[in-house]
């Protein structure tokens, strides 16, 4: 291990010689999540700084084993992504383990360190007065969230800050059969599980105070029919000041939602060659997402492309969490064949359906109506619209199986051809590095104009 680690810092360093300041400063605890525990820290030499991470495995009992070595800031963004599980760490200071980290990830928030670390408050904190700050040094006006509106959230956003507002509505139309509770159970569901870098993480606030003249007034328009008991505009304060109060909201990176990055696609052209990839590569991460989803024991519900998005690097992400269920808590069918000719005519269906009775046979009408992307889904993930591919891996999760998931690609790994390998992070090569890095500074410095996913 010490060798593979030797001669991946050699080609990280290159042959350059030792400065007088040549050091490694490593932090004194690991950082533990799922089945790894991670070595973090920095090689300083000259001018040059590289931050580094090694994660660390179990072979077998008694016995550990170095999986890889990451180096550089790209790397540990993706190790600290919004996207995963909170690390769990021994940390006697943790505003000095924030600060170091900062050191490794500059352009990553200290509000989305702590929260990494599982440190709620002091992230939910520091993210406010981030907002603050920014409010203060800029002027455009919260709007409706561009794309599809949803049934179940209302979803507005400020165009210069790379997060979106998330209000649960007063009312939900059919077939939508849920409650406020129910909602907030999901999301809740989602911080307790693993999200195998698949599933945003959300920040929950209460009483959310922001100036009135900074909203739109179909957007104020838009709160009071759908979501009129979140909403107070008053002087709170009584300092003369008239502010828009929303009583309760989740907060979560913005990313491209995928129906519009695939649209950008088709408004390009089948002869855009740039275009024709961009689309390839949405369908392989679409397909990516739900088997790592499904692997992680929870099945999305509603699959449609708006309820996904594309992060800067071209990561597909989950974001929807009201219909999510745990994937052995449904029942995967096939269709019964017609029993006639009068119900393979029908446009109703002829058998029964249960409340977890899920069809994969039937996802097709209602996600690949375009050739392009049916051609691109059945090459790559056909397997998906199978009854099987479900069924077993409901058995496996059953068996106690733990499915390996590593916040690095396959290729990286040095124990690819045997031993303790696991599944890929990415099928796709060319997303083997996808995240999102985080561009929203803190109050220290003023808040540049930055829009993920460009």
């Amino acid at each position: 291990d010490a060798r593979l680690v030797a001669d991946a810092l050699r080609r990280e360093l290159g042959e350059g010689r030792p400065r007088p300041n040549f050091q490694i400063q490593v932090l004194a605890s690991l950082f533990y999540r799922n089945k790894g525990a991670y070595l973090v820290g920095k090689i300083i030499n000259g001018f040059k700084e590289v931050p580094f991470a090694l994660p660390i495995l179990h072979r077998k009992p008694g016995t550990v084993y170095v999986d890889a070595a990451l180096f550089g800031e790209e790397d540990l963004l993706i190790l600290f992504s919004f996207s995963r599980a909170y690390f769990m760490v021994d940390m006697e200071i943790p505003s000095a383990y924030v600060q170091f980290l900062r050191s490794l990830m500059p352009r990553k928030p200290r509000a989305e360190i702590y929260n990494a670390l599982g440190l709620a408050k002091q992230g939910k904190n520091l993210f406010y007065r981030d907002l603050l700050w920014h409010l203060r040094h800029s002027t455009d006006r919260f709007r409706i969230a561009p794309g599809i509106k949803g049934m179940v959230m209302l979803v507005f956003d400020l165009p210069s800050f790379p997060y979106v507002f998330k209000i649960i509505k007063d009312h939900y139309p059919a077939p939508k059969d849920t409650s406020r509770e129910q909602i907030r159970g999901k999301y809740q569901l989602v911080k307790r599980h693993d999200r195998v870098g698949r599933m945003a993480d959300t920040m929950e606030f209460s009483m959310l105070a922001f100036p009135r003249e900074r909203f739109d007034d179909a957007l104020i328009a838009e709160i009071e029919q759908h979501a009129a008991s979140q909403l107070e505009i008053s002087d709170r304060d009584g300092d003369g000041q008239t502010e828009v109060i929303i009583a309760h909201a989740y907060i979560e990176r913005r990313m491209i939602p995928l129906n519009l990055y695939l649209q950008e696609a088709f408004d390009a052209g089948e002869g855009d060659a740039a275009a024709s990839a961009q689309l390839e590569h949405a369908v392989i991460e679409y397909g990516n997402a739900i088997k790592d989803l499904v692997a992680a024991n929870i099945f999305p519900g509603d699959m449609l492309w708006k309820n996904f998005g594309v992060t800067r690097h071209g990561k597909v992400v989950f974001y929807d969490y009201d219909e999510i269920e745990y994937i052995t808590d449904c029942n995967f069918r096939r269709v019964p064949p017609p029993r006639n000719e009068e119900d393979e005519m029908s446009g109703e269906i002829w058998y029964s359906v249960a409340k977890n009775d899920v069809f994969p046979e039937t996802f097709g009408p209602f996600l690949l109506g375009n050739p392009r992307v049916r051609e691109a889904f059945m090459r790559h993930h056909a397997d998906l619209l199978e009854p099987g591919f479900w069924q077993q891996t409901q058995e496996r999760i059953r068996r106690g199986e733990v499915i390996d998931f590593f916040p690095y690609g396959q290729h990286r790994r040095f124990d690819v051809n045997g031993g303790a390998a696991g599944a890929s992070e990415l099928v796709d090569p060319a997303a083997a590095g996808a995240e999102t890095p985080a561009d929203q500074p803190d109050t220290s410095a003023p808040v540049s104009v930055v829009e993920p996913g460009e």
